[in-house]
């Protein structure tokens, strides 16, 4: 692993979820390539907990290192609870991120997720708010349909133990946060 480009920069991830809500997020960039960009959110703000099939899987206060993949329709992220307590994987299904410059992204949700809990199941969420999405005709048919490819792609891979990929097994919670504070001392 080597470190990013340019030390200590924060990357603002404007996030959108159809039809108008859009959050904005501030990471720290902890290392990128061609293929990837790993960025650490020390502190999740979040309203309640995130839960899958009943268990707390995200809460606030909760670190959570995200690894974008330039032209993909999905990110990454590796949950964990607020005492840094690994969860599982979490995958957004999203159109491609575009990248605004080298500090500014934005993304735009397409409702479907993807969880691979520490118990090595594989399942899909949301489906339900993308059937709500596309009756509300806040997303065309066209998008649903290749949010679903996309879906249906990772949970294929992850039963042939093929996702996710190797990189999101080497930046777990401990390396991020390694890298962050190098990255911090750089700057001076």
């Amino acid at each position: 692993m080597t470190s990013p480009e340019r030390c200590g920069r924060d990357v603002r991830i404007h996030y959108l979820r159809p039809p108008g809500r859009q959050d904005l997020y501030t990471q720290t960039l902890v290392y990128q390539d061609d293929a990837v960009v790993v960025t650490l959110l020390e502190r999740t703000p979040m309203r309640r907990p995130l839960r899958v099939e009943g268990d707390v899987v995200l809460e606030a206060g909760s670190p959570v290192v995200w690894f974008t993949f330039p032209g993909a329709w999905h990110d990454i992220g590796r949950f964990h609870r607020a005492d840094g307590r690994f969860t599982g994987i979490y995958a957004n299904i999203l159109e491609p991120v575009r990248f605004l410059g080298p500090t500014e992204w934005e993304a735009t949700d397409l409702f479907l997720d993807v969880w691979l809990g520490a118990d090595g199941r594989a399942r899909l969420l949301d489906e339900d708010e993308l059937e709500a999405a596309l009756a509300a005709g806040w997303l065309d048919a066209a998008t649903a349909r290749r949010a679903r490819v996309e879906a249906e792609r990772l949970l294929d891979a992850a039963a042939r133990g093929t996702w996710p990929p190797p990189v999101v097994e080497e930046w777990t919670l401990a390396a991020a946060r390694s890298a962050a504070i190098a990255n911090r001392r750089c700057e001076t």
